[in-house]
C-alpha cells in the first residue's frame, strides 16, 4: 500500500518534503541560520551541493530529473529554500517544477519581497510550496497556497509540508530544541545542530496531520529524520551568514543502504 502512494507522487516534478528551522536577527553572531532537512525517493537522480558548473557562482544540490535545486546559496549573498505543501488531493502533474523558484531569485537583483510578489500572478499553476528568499538581512517568505507574500521579522521559525509554522510534530516537538541550540552561547554549534536534524522520532495517532495518505505513512513521514526502504531524508544542512554577510553553508549526504554520512560538502564565502 504505500509504494502505491509513493508512486501517486509526479515522478517528473521536485517531490522533496523538507523540514526547515531557521532564525532571522535573533542571534548575536550570526544574522541568518538555517538547519533542515531534505526527503526525497532514494532512486531520484541528484548531485549533493556543489559549485554548478554552468552557474559556478551557485552552491547547492541539484535535481537531476527536473533540473532545478531545493536549496542554494549565490556568491553574492543570495540564497533561497523550498518545502513542498503536502496535499495528495491536489496534485497537478503538468505543474512546473518549483525547483526552478530558487534558482531563479539566486540569478535576480530584486528584494526577496519583490521577487516573491512577482510569483503570484502564475503561483497557481505550480504544485504548493513554501518559498524562502533572503539577502542582506531581508527574509521573505511566501506560500502558493496562501498566495500572500510575507516579510518575516526577528525571531524564530519552522516550516515543514504545511504552512509556516504549522505545529505538525516534527516542527512542535524540534523547533524549542533549536531554539536552545540558538540561546546557547555566541556562536552556533554546528555538531549539535546536525545531531538534532537526525531525530527519528515518530508520534501517535492521535498528533498526525490528515494529508490524504494512509495513517502508516503519516506516522513514517511524522519524523524529523525519515527512513523507509524507498523514501527518507538523504541530506541535512546547516546555513549560517554572520552581520558582516560572511556565509557558511555545509551538508552532509546520507547513504541510502545505511543512512551513514558518506558526504560532507561547504561553502564559505567572505
Amino acid at each position: 500500500m504505500l509504494d502505491f502512494y509513493l508512486h501517486t507522487f509526479p515522478k517528473n516534478k521536485t517531490n522533496n518534503m523538507c523540514t526547515l528551522f531557521f532564525a532571522h536577527k535573533a542571534h548575536p553572531k550570526y544574522r541568518f541560520i538555517l538547519i533542515g532537512n531534505r526527503d526525497e525517493f532514494l532512486n531520484r537522480p541528484t548531485q549533493t551541493a556543489h559549485h554548478w558548473a554552468e552557474k559556478p557562482a551557485i552552491f547547492g544540490g541539484k535535481d537531476l530529473q527536473a533540473g532545478g535545486t531545493w536549496m542554494a546559496l549565490h556568491q553574492k549573498g543570495r540564497f533561497s529554500t523550498l518545502t513542498n505543501y503536502r496535499d495528495l488531493q491536489n496534485l497537478r502533474k503538468d505543474a512546473p517544477s518549483r525547483g526552478d523558484l530558487v534558482l531563479n531569485f539566486l540569478e535576480k537583483e530584486s528584494s526577496p519581497f519583490d521577487y516573491m510578489k512577482s510569483l503570484q500572478t502564475d503561483a497557481h499553476l505550480y504544485n504548493g510550496y513554501n518559498l524562502l528568499t533572503y539577502t542582506k538581512g531581508e527574509l521573505a517568505y511566501f506560500s502558493n497556497v496562501e498566495n500572500e507574500v510575507k516579510n518575516v521579522g526577528a525571531g524564530i521559525y519552522a516550516v515543514s509540508n504545511h504552512l509556516l509554522d504549522t505545529p505538525w510534530c516534527k516542527v512542535a516537538e524540534n523547533k524549542p530544541l533549536f531554539a536552545e541550540l540558538i540561546q546557547q552561547n555566541e556562536d552556533f554549534p554546528i555538531e549539535k545542530a546536525f545531531s538534532l536534524l537526525q531525530n527519528r522520532t515518530t508520534f501517535p495517532e492521535e498528533r498526525l496531520p490528515k494529508t490524504g495518505i494512509p495513517l502508516e505513512w503519516e506516522k513514517i513521514l511524522s519524523a524529523l529524520f525519515i527512513v523507509s526502504p524507498n523514501y527518507g531524508t538523504r541530506v541535512s544542512t546547516v546555513v549560517l551568514e554572520d552581520y558582516a554577510g560572511n556565509w557558511y553553508m555545509e551538508e552532509r549526504a546520507y547513504s541510502i543502504e545505511d543512512d551513514n554520512i558518506i558526504e560532507t560538502n561547504r561553502a564559505i564565502y567572505r
